[in-house]
């Protein structure tokens, strides 16, 4: 989730934890300004450039909420008995014979019901799963064994992410030499995990000289490698890759840039 600061614009990334700490309100780590982070909160940000986050109107009543996920179930009370009323009680609790042949066509019907809930239970797992799917494909236990398997199938699994092991070797940024108004920043990345892994999504930041950030840009690897087989291939252990991305020019208040790799 994101929010904006009101007052210097500044866009932050948080998480729930954040969020419920002091019902919503959040301290600004630029200029210390305290705004409530809900009335700009959004799940993803615009397309770039991105200008600001639209603030959310105010409502006079609170939504009413209709897809619910659990409600607790209080124990129910225990009957309780009087000691001379027990005899009384089983002997008119004593069943007929006909009444036994309804238990057990009951029970007939009870694994009709447990079946079915099975298949359910297990139609919801694979939902999971597959709603889960880029966290276990990167998983190197579960890896193991889905390569194998794919490798039977005949299907093929994209290829992993892990940005830390991703080490930047090289950075440069210059005026672009045909282009009036834009820069052109460089980078040399390395793939130091043991496996071929996809281009990261690269998170580009200008700043000033009092490090307040002027420009932010993420890139997808569309956006800085033009042939989609060397995509698909992705990085290759140990193998380095020259980035170099295109950005319009902030201004000369921009003197530093900072690179960081998302999956």
């Amino acid at each position: 989730m994101y929010t904006q600061c009101p007052e210097c614009l500044t866009i932050y990334k948080l998480t729930g934890a954040e969020l419920g700490a002091a019902h919503g309100s959040v301290r600004c780590g630029h200029c210390s300004a305290v705004f409530d982070a809900l009335r700009t909160i959004v799940e993803q940000l615009p397309p770039e450039p991105i200008e600001g986050l639209v603030a959310h109107p105010a409502e006079t009543d609170p939504p009413q909420l209709g897809l619910s996920v659990f409600r607790p179930n209080p124990g129910q009370g225990t009957l309780l008995f009087d000691p001379e009323e027990r005899p009384r009680i089983a002997e008119r609790a004593a069943a007929p014979t006909f009444t036994r042949r309804r238990r057990r066509q009951r029970a007939q019907r009870n694994g009709a019901w447990i079946a079915g809930c099975a298949m359910l239970l297990l139609a919801l797992g694979v939902q999971v799963a597959w709603a889960e799917r880029a966290q276990w494909i990167d998983d190197a236990h579960v890896r193991a064994w889905l390569d194998p398997a794919c490798a039977r199938l005949g299907c093929k699994l994209p290829a992993r992410h892990d940005a830390g092991s991703l080490e930047l070797i090289s950075r440069d940024i210059r005026p672009h030499p045909s282009v009036a108004g834009a820069l052109i920043i460089s980078a040399t990345v390395r793939n130091g995990a043991e496996f071929a892994q996809a281009f990261p999504i690269v998170e580009i930041t200008l700043s000033d000289l009092d490090e307040t950030r002027i420009a932010m840009r993420r890139f997808r690897p569309r956006d800085y490698v033009n042939d989609a087989k060397t995509i698909n291939a992705g990085l290759a252990p140990g193998a380095t890759a020259a980035l170099v991305f295109e950005v319009a020019d902030p201004g000369r208040n921009a003197v530093a840039f900072e690179f960081k790799f998302d999956d």
